[in-house]
Parts: C-alpha cells; sequence; structure tokens
C-alpha cells in the first residue's frame, strides 16, 4: 500500500475527528485563541483534515489519546515511539519532531480530562410496549455466538448462523433449530430466492471475525430444503471480510447481479458481481478501500437504470450516491460524511416526513478501534432528504455503541417507529439501551422504550418481518455473548447459552 495512503487512512481509523458542527464551537469559544489551538488545528487540518472532516481535541479524553491514539497516529507519520510515551524523530518521518510536538500539546491541553458524556433528550421508558419476550432453550454446550438472524418470510421461518460452528442453522416455528449445513465461514447476511421451484438463500460469509487482512470470505448460493441434493455454488471467494451481497440488474441483461460489501481491515473494496449469460460471476471493482458496510439500491435519477447508495465506516467515513453510467460503471457522489471516530453502523432510506421523499436513517457506534471508550456522538441519526442530494439533521439521540435501526410502522398507527441494538453500549451502567424500542408520538418526536431484555444475551444483529404472520411485525435478535469488552473489569452478566430470542409483537 501506498506509504501516503497508509497516512491518510491510519489517521482516519484511529478515530481523531468530530463533526464540524463541533469544530466550529470549540473555535468560538476562548480556547481557539490561544496561540497553541491555533497552530494545533493549522497541523491537524495539514495532516489530515484535507480528506475528511477537521480533527478536534474534545472528540477524546487526554488518557485515550495520550495512550492509544497518539502513539499508534506517531509510528504512521514514521515518529519513533517508546512504551508509548516517549518519541524520538527519525529520518522517516513525514511530520517535523517539532511539529509533532505541537500536535502534542495542542490534544493534552484541549482534550477533557474525562469522556464526555452524553444527556439524552427524553429518558428511557423501562417496559415492554407492545412486545413479548419467546426465546429458544439453552444450548448449554456452547456459548452463544450468532452472527446473523435472518427471517424468511416466504416459510415463516428463522435461519442463523455463528462463529463456533460456521453452520446454517434453519429455526422452526416452536424455536427449535435443525443444522442445514456446514460454511466455510460464518454467514453473516442472506438473501432468500425462490427460483425453478427451488427455494435456496445466496449467503455472504465473512470468513474471519478478526480484524486481519485475511480474504477468505466467500458469497454462497445454498439450497434450503432438509433432503437438497443439489450442490452449493460459489459467486465469488477470496473475498476481504464481505458483510452484505445486494441483488440488482445493473447492465439491464435480464440477469441477477450482486453489491459486495468488502469491509476488509487495511485494505477491503465495494464490488459488483455481473452475471454472464453461463450464470458464472465476474467480479469488477467499484472502491478499493476498506470499510464498505452497506448497499441500498434503487433508480435515485429516474433514468429507468439501477443506482445505489453505499455506506463507508473505515477512513473517510459516509453514505457515497453510486449512479449507473449506463456504460457498466458507476460514478460515485458524496451525500453524508461522518468523522472516523463514529464508527458508522447502519442506514436505511425511508419517508419519514411523508413528503415523497427518501429520508436516511443512520446509525453509528463501531467501538473496536484505538478508541475504546464511550462516545457521546454515538446513536441513531434521521437527516430529511431536502432535495437535489440534501440531507439535513432532524433527529439525534445518543446510545452508545449503537449498532443498527429498523424504520417501520410497529404499532400500526400509519407513522414510522424505531427499533435499536446497541452491540458496543453501556455494558456495566447502562445494559437497557442495548435494545431500544422507539415510538413515534408525531413527527420526529419519540418516546424510547428500553425493553427489558438485556438479561438475555448481547445483541450483534437483529431482523424485523413479520415471522408469525398476524399481520405485525416481529423482531429476532442474535447473541453475540462472548469478547469484544471495553469496559474495564467488567464481567458479562447476560444469558451466553440463547443463541437468539424473539420479540412477539402483540398490536395483532
Amino acid at each position: 500500500m501506498h506509504r501516503l495512503f497508509q497516512r491518510i487512512y491510519l489517521l482516519l481509523l484511529i478515530g481523531a475527528c468530530i463533526t464540524v458542527t463541533s469544530c466550529q464551537s470549540s473555535n468560538d469559544s476562548t480556547t481557539a485563541k490561544a496561540p497553541v489551538a491555533v497552530e494545533g488545528e493549522k497541523l491537524a487540518r495539514q495532516y489530515c483534515g484535507s480528506c475528511h472532516l477537521p480533527v478536534a481535541p474534545e472528540a477524546l479524553d487526554k488518557e485515550t489519546w495520550s495512550k492509544h491514539v497518539l502513539p499508534e497516529m506517531a509510528t504512521k507519520l514514521g515518529i519513533e515511539v517508546w512504551q508509548k510515551t516517549h518519541y524520538y524523530p527519525s529520518q522517516n518521518s513525514v511530520i517535523s519532531f517539532e511539529n509533532w510536538a505541537k500536535l502534542l500539546a495542542y490534544y493534552d491541553k484541549f482534550a477533557p480530562a474525562k469522556p464526555i458524556k452524553s444527556t439524552p433528550p427524553t429518558p428511557l421508558v423501562n417496559d415492554w410496549s407492545i412486545f413479548s419476550l419467546r426465546k429458544p432453550a439453552e444450548i448449554k454446550t456452547e456459548l452463544a455466538t450468532t452472527m446473523m438472524v435472518a427471517i424468511d418470510s416466504s416459510s415463516g421461518q428463522i435461519y442463523t448462523s455463528n462463529e463456533n460452528t460456521a453452520g446454517l442453522y434453519q429455526w422452526n416455528s416452536s424455536l427449535k433449530p435443525t443444522l442445514i449445513r456446514r460454511l466455510n465461514s460464518p454467514a453473516v447476511q442472506a438473501n432468500f430466492i425462490d427460483a425453478g421451484g427451488s427455494h435456496r438463500a445466496l449467503l455472504t460469509c465473512i470468513g474471519t471475525m478478526i480484524a486481519v487482512d485475511r480474504p477468505s470470505g466467500e458469497v454462497v448460493e445454498v439450497g434450503l430444503a432438509k433432503s437438497t441434493t443439489v450442490p452449493s455454488v460459489t459467486l465469488a471467494k477470496q473475498l476481504p471480510r464481505p458483510i452484505q451481497s445486494t441483488p440488482g440488474d445493473f447492465n439491464h441483461d435480464g440477469l441477477t447481479d450482486y453489491v459486495v460489501c468488502g469491509f476488509g481491515h487495511n485494505e477491503g473494496g465495494l464490488y459488483v458481481l455481473k452475471q454472464r449469460p453461463d450464470h458464472q460471476f465476474d467480479k469488477q471493482i467499484i472502491k478499493e478501500i476498506p470499510g464498505a458496510t452497506q448497499v441500498i439500491t434503487g433508480d435515485f435519477n429516474n433514468d429507468g437504470w439501477l443506482d445505489f447508495m453505499a455506506l463507508f465506516a473505515h477512513a473517510d467515513e459516509g453514505i457515497w450516491l453510486f449512479t449507473n453510467d449506463k456504460e457498466g460503471g458507476f460514478t460515485d457522489r458524496n451525500l453524508l460524511k461522518f468523522p472516523p471516530v463514529y464508527g458508522s453502523t447502519s442506514f436505511q432510506l425511508v419517508d419519514f416526513n411523508k413528503d415523497g421523499r427518501l429520508d436516511i436513517l443512520y446509525t453509528c457506534g463501531d467501538n473496536s478501534d484505538y478508541s475504546r471508550v464511550l462516545k457521546r456522538f454515538h446513536g441513531v441519526y434521521i437527516f430529511l432528504n431536502k432535495g437535489n442530494n440534501r440531507y439535513e439533521q432532524t433527529y439525534f439521540y445518543p446510545i452508545n455503541g449503537c449498532t443498527k435501526a429498523v424504520a417501520a410502522d410497529f404499532d400500526q398507527d400509519g407513522d414510522l417507529d424505531l427499533a435499536t441494538i446497541a452491540f458496543f453500549g453501556d455494558l456495566k451502567n447502562n445494559p437497557a439501551e442495548t435494545f431500544v424500542y422507539f415510538e413515534q408520538k408525531k413527527s420526529l418526536d419519540f418516546t424510547p422504550h428500553a425493553v427489558p431484555i438485556h438479561p438475555y444475551g448481547r445483541w450483534i444483529c437483529m431482523d424485523v418481518n413479520d415471522l408469525d404472520r398476524d399481520g405485525d411485525l416481529d423482531i429476532v435478535l442474535g447473541n453475540y455473548s462472548q469478547g469484544f469488552l471495553n469496559e474495564v473489569g467488567f464481567k458479562p452478566n447476560w444469558n451466553g447459552y440463547l443463541p437468539l430470542i424473539v420479540l412477539e409483537n402483540k398490536v395483532r
């Protein structure tokens, strides 16, 4: 990888930024008038501000900056580091040692002593709201490491995959699992396909959960019948930790292609798998950077050709529109940009204000990098579509480590509610925030219900559908019960043996 790209990418990855608004508010304060602040901001813009949002020390606390982020930043800039506290000049550095010392002084002076806590605009209401709990029998032979839950609307069954066995499991109406087949690695996403009298699933298999550059992921199509003799079909392999595959006919040839998000680590990319007439697939690189997280397709410019929006969560975080150029490629345009300390996790296109335009529901909260502290800007956001590809933030609710949000009319009163999960929530002090149901009372005015399910697991994945076919939407949550603990001295206190739970909607 080119040295310059390494420098830019790692500066982004370590999470040294917050929003432009936060930086402007800092500039308007008396601290911005101090020479060390002026010089520090100038140097920060010089070395990382040209490729993402400006840097502000208050994004992280002093200890996180000094013991984790700055030592990592130094090595990537060519500064030698000893025991994460002593710095030495090097001939290979891309910043002078004098300027590096000024940056250290800038962050040391203006970073807060402790992380700045968020204050929710509306307190959580602890109740079951419209849901009741259904759970399977515990599997005492192994800890739950569920990485996918998917509701098959055609069969009314749940499918899961886990890290322990890399198996694909089918769950019946009594929540009893059956192993369908072993996979080369855990599936993290499923698309269900009915074609030629066969019921099948296209699975995105991550390869490895570990954050390494190991291209062992694949996209495979498998039969779902227990007695099937039809072999699985591999559409693509040696992918960099793929986490989503989205179908669409992008070249008007009548065949289904797929956009694949290769999340990767230091290397990754966004790809299109183009289907040939012989039903084999060719991989086309759309954007070769890590962090591709999610894709939503649509004809966004109304020209009759399929486009897509994509969320990137590494490096230059944000949402981009990829417009079909009708010649086999795409042109991209940035719609929203987020600081790398956000850790973008999901988005959805829905019309919140019923004006005929699709708004953006967005979550951030991936907290498994160099700055593993609770962050006040993690949570769920709504950006209203103002037309001409312009979006304006109109709602934010802070949720530590927010992982995913789904907007749907859960209570069937004619407006959109929200369901959120938070894998990196405040597990020690506020575990209730790991699942919140936001009931919309009036336009963009939500009552947040902390449904009391945190003792049953730690939720890494969620799917929403009418599981029991009674006309309302149910929720399935997957429990990844081990590892990824950021809070010092905290021991897990949830059930480690329930692979999933179901929140059954009681509206009908």
